[in-house]
């Protein structure tokens, strides 16, 4: 029987009273700030629930296509809020200047309604810096969960065709914050793109698949494993399967496999000069940030995954594996160990990113979806990204460009 970990319900936020102003006494300023600013506020200042690797400063380095930028939001002297934002430059253009698009990729990391604050609390000064550093559209990625569902619910969901998606599937726990928030981004302007196939319609997706680890143990998570995936951890055992933690200069190995994997399930792969980029900055900012999973039977590799840590919260970042060895079930042994091992080293949760919105069992993504939901991670959904033109003409001509390139 599988064991239902409802995860800890997000503070809700206090009601405006009818004689005061819901606005916050103090106007926010948003300045730039530097990286050792900006990463002692993540690790010491934010949320836990807030927190993205994609939101650490040596995250900005790794997006070499990118600009990146870490601001801070501050009531006087205080720092109270902070955002990677990574721009995206045009081609100088006669009288435009410097133009760029902005995007906070699971970001800002702020306190929507702390201290009896609104969005536009936040939003109005950080639109005021980005204009005048001469952006033209503004794109992020609020990491707020709405919704959550426990892999019994998702499984029964999966079963069941009255459920197309997850829109129609009750949730275990809903959050007023969410709400409130996504209510007053689209009263602000700010609006959602859906991806109309129930796949993953954003830059980042909106459902994410994740393990709630403190005070838990290998056999608590074992339990807690679909019958099938305990199948195969015992198949990849028996074949002789063992995964080990590889270094960087074994990423010419994972990348074959990658580009295997990209051609088989169809999408756009990573060149292998982006995974070194992304090994050589985040190990240089911590040693323990980033690894390199591999695991095949005889030396010979069958899988691979690449995991991020920052702040207790681990992130299953790219994976990989083979077709001709498939029968070894070594993604199954790989995700295992890497579970095992983000348990043994305190980690709190192990995030496996994302799937798509369909519960439907014909849908193409529907096989990531019941991969994922076999380790027994809940489902927790984030409000999407949402977008604010600050120059509607320059943004739908660049939207345009893009879509028709």
């Amino acid at each position: 029987m599988e064991t239902q970990h409802r995860a800890l319900p997000l503070p809700l936020p206090r009601a405006p009273s009818a004689h005061r102003t819901p606005r916050a006494a103090i106007p926010l300023a948003v300045r730039g700030i530097d990286d050792a600013r900006h990463l002692g506020f993540l690790l010491e200042k934010a949320r836990p629930e807030s927190i993205s690797f994609l939101q650490c400063p040596a995250w900005g380095r790794v997006k070499t296509a990118w600009r990146a930028e870490s601001v801070g939001w501050f009531c006087g002297h205080r720092l109270v809020g902070t955002a990677l934002v990574l721009h995206r430059d045009l081609p100088a253009l006669p009288l435009l200047g410097r133009r760029s698009l902005a995007y906070i990729p699971e970001g800002p990391t702020v306190d929507w309604f702390g201290a009896g604050r609104t969005t536009a609390d936040w939003i109005d000064p950080l639109l005021a810096h980005l204009r005048a550093a001469g952006v033209f559209d503004v794109k992020m990625g609020p990491k707020v969960i709405g919704r959550t569902w426990p892999a019994r619910a998702v499984k029964t969901g999966m079963a069941d065709p009255a459920y197309a998606d997850f829109s129609a599937l009750p949730a275990d726990l809903t959050s007023i914050e969410a709400h409130r928030l996504v209510e007053e981004l689209r009263s602000l302007g700010w609006r959602r793109h859906d991806s109309g196939d129930q796949g993953i319609a954003d830059t980042q997706p909106r459902h994410f698949v994740r393990l709630q680890l403190r005070g838990r143990d290998p056999a608590d998570l074992f339990a807690d494993l679909s019958p099938q995936w305990r199948r195969n951890i015992r198949i990849a055992e028996r074949g002789g399967v063992r995964v080990w933690r590889a270094s960087a200069a074994d990423l010419p190995t994972f990348h074959a496999m990658y580009l295997e994997t990209a051609r088989r399930d169809r999408f756009l792969p990573r060149p292998l000069a982006y995974f070194q980029q992304m090994f050589r900055e985040l190990l240089a900012a911590d040693s323990g940030s980033v690894r390199l999973y591999l695991a095949g039977a005889d030396g010979v590799a069958a899988a691979g995954a690449t995991m991020i840590r920052f702040g207790g919260h681990a992130w299953f970042a790219y994976g990989a594996s083979t077709t001709e060895r498939r029968e070894q079930r070594a993604s199954n042994a790989l995700q295992w160990q890497m579970m095992r091992d983000c348990l043994a080293d305190g980690m709190d949760v192990y995030d496996i990113r994302g799937v798509a919105e369909t519960l439907d069992p014909e849908h193409p993504m529907f096989g990531l979806l019941r991969f994922k939901v076999g380790t027994g991670g809940e489902i927790v959904e984030y409000p999407g990204e949402y977008d604010f033109a600050l120059s509607r003409p320059l943004a739908f001509a660049v939207r345009m460009y893009l879509r028709h390139r």
